[in-house]
C-alpha cells in the first residue's frame, strides 16, 4: 500500500510473468494526485497494469479513476466503500458512466454482492465465505449474472448468517476462525498485529460455519445426483 514498498516489489514483478498486480488501500497521507502519478511511476518500472484495491472516496476521486484506467495504468478496480445501502452509491454510478462494469469487481464480501453484480453489471466479487463454500458461491455467481432472481436469492441468503458476523466483528478474523470451526482446515493462530475473535462470539461464528458448510455439501450433493 505504501510506495516504497511498492516500488520495490514492482522491480520484483517485472522479472515475473504476472499479468497484473493489486495495490493494497492506504489510510492518510495520500492525495489523489500524488496517487495518480505513484501508480503510473509503478506501471512503468513493473511493466505490467495494476489492480486497484479502493475503500474511501478520499484515496481516489472519479475523475482521475477514469483516467487511470483509460490510460492503461489500471486494468481493474476492487471496490470496497461500504455504503448503508448498496444499491444508494452515487461514486459508483458515476465512475460505470465512464469506466466499463466489466473492469469493475465488488470486494466486499457477499453483503453487497447480490446487488453490486444484478443492478450495476460489476464483473464479479471477491468472495469471502466462499473459502467454506466454493460451489455455492459459484452457482450464486451464476445465477445472479443470469438473472435467476429467486435462485440466487435463495443461494445468497444461505452465506448471510456467517457474512453478518464477518460484518459485525471483522471480515478477516471470523472468516479465519471460521474455516478452523468449520473443520474443512485448522487455520492456526491468527498472526499479530490482528489476534482472535472474540471468545464470546467463537459458538455462534461454529454454528454458521458448520450450517454454510452443510448447505455447501448438501448442493454439491444435489448436482451430482442431477448429473448422474
Amino acid at each position: 500500500p505504501d510506495y516504497g514498498k511498492m516500488l520495490d516489489q514492482a522491480r520484483i514483478l517485472a522479472q515475473t510473468q504476472y499479468k497484473t498486480a493489486m495495490v493494497l488501500p492506504l489510510s492518510g497521507f495520500t492525495t489523489p494526485a500524488g496517487v495518480e502519478a505513484g501508480l503510473a511511476r509503478i506501471v512503468d518500472t513493473a511493466g505490467i497494469p495494476l489492480t486497484l484495491y479502493i475503500k474511501s472516496e478520499d484515496y481516489v476521486d472519479v475523475d482521475t479513476l477514469v483516467r487511470l484506467i483509460d490510460r492503461g495504468t489500471l486494468i481493474a478496480v476492487k471496490y470496497a466503500i461500504v455504503r448503508k445501502d448498496p444499491a444508494n452509491d452515487p461514486y459508483l454510478r458515476r465512475l460505470l458512466e465512464s469506466v466499463p462494469a466489466s473492469k469493475v469487481v465488488s470486494g466486499m464480501g457477499e453483503r453487497p454482492a447480490l446487488v453490486h453484480v444484478r443492478d450495476f453489471g460489476l464483473a464479479a466479487w471477491t468472495t469471502g465465505s466462499g473459502c467454506i463454500a466454493a460451489n455455492a458461491i459459484m452457482a450464486l455467481l451464476k445465477a445472479a449474472k443470469e438473472g435467476r432472481a429467486e435462485e440466487a436469492q435463495r443461494l445468497y441468503d444461505a452465506f448471510m448468517p456467517l457474512e453478518t458476523l464477518r460484518d459485525n466483528i471483522s471480515l478477516i478474523r471470523v472468516l479465519h476462525d471460521a474455516v478452523t470451526l468449520s473443520g474443512i482446515a485448522d487455520m492456526g493462530p491468527i498472526l499479530p498485529l490482528l489476534s482472535q475473535s472474540p471468545a464470546e462470539a467463537l459458538p455462534a461464528i461454529g454454528d454458521a460455519a458448520k450450517a454454510l458448510l452443510a448447505f455447501e455439501q448438501k448442493l454439491a450433493a444435489s448436482a451430482q445426483t442431477a448429473n448422474a
